[in-house]
């Protein structure tokens, strides 16, 4: 979409290539959005069972992931 944004001969192309590109856009910062609500809820749910069954080093673990303060790769 991007190309086609940028290599469009005429204004009017430029703006119609220009609309494409931005509605696709949006799409897939919501499809971001959405997946990372779906992570984050997957996670808190790894930690409530984590802390039900007391395995303290998954719940740290999944905690720090949380919080944003992991370095750790996955």
């Amino acid at each position: 979409k991007k190309a086609a944004n940028n290599n469009s001969p005429t204004r009017a192309e430029h703006v119609q290539a220009q609309a494409g590109y931005i509605e696709a856009n949006k799409q897939v910062k919501k499809s971001i959005r959405s997946d990372k609500k779906k992570y984050v809820e997957e996670l808190a749910t790894t930690a409530a069972k984590a802390s039900r069954e007391g395995i303290m080093k998954t719940l740290y673990d999944t905690t720090k992931k949380l919080a944003g303060k992991y370095s750790k790769p996955d």
